[in-house]
């Protein structure tokens, strides 16, 4: 497995560093309609039963769940007649965290994305492509257990922790990104072009 700048990701953690002023927040847990909770409910246990996060109490830093509507698009349906007719996908919520306070007291990570023009045209003019993404990748990287407590959210069933790196931390995209590259160094800007959890395959053979 490849390694850049010492990170071995088979067994990195996520660090969450703080500036030398920086002062424990606890924020109280916001209201909820019942569909938003109901959304909210639905990702606790989702997140409980794979063992993501886990309850905690007495945190120095809290942090509130944020429930917001998500786009819906729209589909084609039959109706009578065999009339076609256009109508909108139920809506769905996003359940995040909202971080602000943490990332605001935490010390940057400036690990340099890759330039999207310099991607494409390195991925221009090959013959086959094949793209993938990464299916809840974040959640792969472990949190030190000396910082979960500082990833503490609080919502209508209690506070949690997360034991995985939480979208929302203002380091998580560079540490992905930095996983990623370490994992796969010997195949980037030869065949394979990542930018966090989009990977690219081109080749002009299809073996």
């Amino acid at each position: 497995m490849a390694d850049i700048k010492g990170i071995n990701p088979a067994i990195v953690q996520h660090r969450i560093y703080l500036t030398e002023e920086a002062k424990p927040k606890c924020d109280s847990q916001r209201r909820l309609n019942p569909i938003m909770q109901k959304a909210v409910r639905a990702e606790i246990v989702k997140l409980l039963d794979n063992e993501i996060i886990y309850p905690i109490s007495g945190s120095q830093w809290i942090s509130p769940v944020h429930a917001m509507p998500k786009k819906a698009g729209f589909t084609v349906v039959e109706r009578d007649k065999k009339e076609l007719v256009q109508t909108r996908l139920p809506m769905k919520i996003r359940v995040c965290i909202d971080y602000q306070k943490l990332n605001a007291a935490t010390s940057k990570d400036h690990f340099p994305f890759p330039f999207i023009d310099q991607m494409l045209e390195r991925l221009a003019g090959h013959e086959y492509y094949c793209f993938l993404v990464g299916y809840s990748g974040y959640n792969q990287i472990l949190i030190a257990p000396e910082d979960q407590e500082k990833t503490t959210f609080t919502c209508p069933f209690g506070t949690f922790a997360y034991r995985r790196m939480p979208f929302g931390l203002c380091n998580a995209p560079a540490m992905f990104q930095h996983c990623m590259l370490s994992l796969f160094s010997d195949m980037v800007k030869k065949f394979l072009e990542i930018f966090m959890d989009d990977f690219s395959v081109n080749d002009d053979s299809f073996d």
